[in-house]
């Protein structure tokens, strides 16, 4: 439903829920306005950019969401991403990546495709998440340590050369104020739990250096003077080539703010036990996306810690998202000027702590007990991730994941010949009524099995093992008790069997057949070709139809087989047998 939350949850709305939503929504602006700027200069672009897209989007988020709680604006796994974009296409490269992936996240919404994060593998996303993580880390160092050398390079492995060759010019007096900063940010929690510590050391550390005027670089040395002002709506100049080459990020950007806001939603959900709308979180976020890079910002999300920050101050309602936006937009009008006074150490220490809990390396610990295609994801993925490009990693992982998917469960689908399981021993089958075994199956009479998904990746071992058929049947049953899915390979792999028997003088026919693949085959050649006086719905039918075939007498089924009755596929006409 593309309704927003706000709409919901203003028919009950009363004073008392909005003095909560108040409190909650100034103490997440207060949480939100050191990561916005920390953010906006990890991604290579100045502090007031990373600000106007908390206010702007973040208010755009929650006003029109599909969360009651949501909190959006810049997250840390944006900054590779758009670091990336600026370096290569500049700052309108960076508007046009972002409008066109706000595009395609209202696509996503009106499409219907909000529960896209049921389909994105867990080590993929741990493996991402960690490597973003790592790249955060390694973006600081310059500015945690003072680092005195010229650019830092983009490859990680170059950057981190670097950092060697230049590691006796580290400044003393940058690393003092790095230090007290992470030191407040621990010990913060212990004295006071509502004032978030990472706001508590910026002011404090910031007031320190200006009072003992530390020689450290600041917001206002390297970026100058921020103004107070509104920025003018802009459109961007960016040539049709350019704008061809920026596909592969918008679509990068897209994925990271889908997955990130929808895990973000589904754990507030889990936090306040409500449910969220995906789709209209999805819309949300693209308008949002739309609109914040049209005022000077950088793409956003819903992040999860300021959601959870939101939740635990008593935020139940957009309005509190809506809040934090105003509180942002209020300080950043009034005290935007002292904003260049922040030392760059201490938002790098404040990036550090973010990048720690962001890396989640308690997860991707446990992940490598996983089974050894799940870790294969991970490592390809976080490797790509840190070495390579985040929109390749992403790419490769998604893909990497499917084809592991496609032959775990190739794997799990077997094709079985009924007479070769004559002299073993089977004790639990034999308690099954409808094991096939206990059935006087005639000579000339072969049965195959399929156990599991009949789809592409298990139609191979399907046609190899039906050809490894040494005297050749009158009458080849192939029972489909246990197919519950159908796809088109399975099927032209099934018409080559028929076509190959048909050669040979052979019967083909089909039994216990479910409702999917009696769909998937209905109007298909397949199904004419087999006839459908050939397609059964229980093993007893099928063997009695070959008896005849045999010219044989019919068999009585054993006591406690299954019944049939008659039915119609469901495009009508045909009539089949069917378990009752």
């Amino acid at each position: 439903m593309l309704l927003p939350k706000l709409a919901t949850t203003l028919r009950s709305y009363d004073r008392r829920q909005f003095g909560q939503d108040v409190v909650a929504g100034i103490i997440v602006g207060i949480v939100a306005i050191p990561l916005a700027i920390a953010f906006a200069i990890a991604s290579g672009v100045t502090p007031d950019r990373g600000l106007w897209t908390a206010i702007v989007a973040g208010f755009l988020i929650s006003a029109l969401g599909g969360s009651r709680v949501q909190i959006g604006g810049p997250t840390g796994a944006f900054v590779v991403i758009v670091y990336g974009i600026v370096q290569k296409y500049g700052i309108d490269g960076l508007t046009v990546a972002t409008l066109m992936a706000g595009v395609l996240l209202v696509i996503m919404g009106v499409a219907k495709l909000g529960s896209i994060i049921k389909f994105i593998p867990h080590p993929l996303i741990t493996g991402f998440t960690s490597g973003i993580a790592v790249i955060i880390f390694s973006s600081q160092v310059k500015d945690l340590l003072g680092l005195r050398m010229g650019a830092v390079p983009a490859e990680f492995i170059a950057k981190w050369e670097a950092f060697a060759a230049n590691a006796g010019s580290f400044n003393p007096a940058a690393v003092t104020v790095a230090a007290l900063t992470l030191a407040i940010i621990l010990v913060w929690p212990r004295i006071n739990r509502r004032i978030p510590g990472p706001f508590v050391a910026l002011i404090v550390v910031t007031v320190v250096s200006q009072l003992m005027h530390l020689p450290v670089e600041t917001i206002g040395s390297r970026f100058g003077a921020l103004t107070a002002s509104v920025p003018h709506p802009r459109l961007p100049h960016v040539g049709w080539s350019a704008i061809a080459g920026l596909a592969g990020p918008a679509f990068t950007i897209a994925a990271l703010a889908a997955i990130e806001s929808l895990l973000s939603a589904v754990v507030a959900d889990g936090m306040i036990g409500g449910h969220h709308r995906s789709n209209m979180e999805l819309v949300a976020q693209g308008i949002a996306n739309i609109a914040s890079p049209l005022l000077g910002g950088i793409p956003a999300t819903g992040a999860i810690a300021r959601t959870a920050t939101n939740v635990k101050n008593g935020g139940r309602t957009p309005v509190a998202g809506m809040m934090h936006a105003v509180t942002l937009l209020l300080v950043t009008l009034v005290f935007g000027r002292w904003v260049a006074t922040i030392p760059l150490a201490t938002l790098a220490a404040i990036l550090v702590v973010v990048s720690y809990h962001m890396s989640e390396w308690r997860n991707f610990r446990a992940e490598l007990r996983s089974p050894k295609s799940d870790i294969v994801v991970l490592l390809t993925t976080f490797g790509l991730t840190v070495l390579v490009d985040l929109t390749v990693a992403i790419a490769v992982g998604m893909v990497l994941a499917a084809f592991l998917f496609i032959r775990r469960m190739a794997e799990v689908t077997n094709v079985s010949a009924i007479r070769a399981q004559l002299d073993e021993g089977h004790d639990e089958e034999e308690r099954d009524p409808n094991w096939v075994l206990r059935r006087q199956i005639p000579r000339g009479v072969d049965v195959y099995e399929i156990n599991g998904p009949f789809f592409f990746g298990a139609a191979e071992q399907f046609k190899d093992t039906i050809g490894q058929v040494a005297n050749v049947p009158k009458v080849l049953v192939i029972r489909m008790r246990n197919v519950l899915a159908l796809d088109s390979t399975g099927m032209h792999a099934l018409r080559e069997v028929v076509h190959r028997s048909r050669r040979d003088g052979s019967t083909v026919l089909l039994s216990d057949v479910h409702m999917q693949p009696l769909v998937a085959l209905t109007g298909s050649p397949i199904l004419e070709e087999i006839g459908a006086e050939n397609l059964f719905g229980n093993i007893d039918d099928a063997l009695n139809r070959a008896r005849e075939i045999l010219g044989l007498p019919r068999v009585a089924p054993p006591p406690g087989a299954t019944p049939t009755v008659a039915r119609e596929t469901p495009a009508g006409g045909i009539p089949v047998v069917a378990k009752r």
